[in-house]
């Protein structure tokens, strides 16, 4: 019931087609959108890694749970690097507005890469969710170099 909740907030979200900076009264708001979404992401990604690696035992379940979450919170940051929200409290290095469609690449490769992970975690097999959390995490990696102080 936790992760339920927020997932069905994530799904309902990632429906809705609107041009990106509409949805923001303020660029910061925009900044602690992108923020958010890359954080709860970003734990529910530990999770698996964390079972990944061995530093949990491996529960099929809970991997497919947090994979699905990843996938679904994959799609929902872009939103937030509109134009004018490169000030302020970021880590966002401003290539990803002089860059865009390499950073916009970047975003597609992650939002694949989870897609791949969710399925992986789906089959219940550890090694498969180790191959598609490896691949994931290089996707993270990439934009992290190119894109992240």
């Amino acid at each position: 019931m936790k992760i339920a909740v927020p997932l069905a907030l994530a799904v309902a979200m990632s429906t809705v087609s609107v041009p990106s900076f509409a949805q923001f009264q303020k660029p910061e708001d925009a900044v602690k959108y992108r923020k958010a979404a890359l954080t709860v992401m970003g734990n529910h990604f530990s999770r698996i890694g964390a079972m990944a690696n061995g530093r949990v035992p491996f529960d099929a379940k809970v991997a497919a749970e947090n994979a699905a979450i990843v996938e679904t919170m994959s799609k929902l940051p872009w939103a937030g690097f509109a134009a004018g929200t490169d000030k302020g409290d970021t880590a966002a290095l401003p290539a990803i507005w002089t860059e865009q469609a390499r950073f916009n690449d970047g975003a597609n490769k992650l939002q694949a890469a989870a897609t791949q992970l969710s399925a992986a975690a789906k089959t219940g097999n550890l090694d498969a969710v180790k191959t598609a959390f490896g691949a994931t995490a290089q996707t993270c990696k990439a934009c992290h170099d190119a894109f992240r102080k």
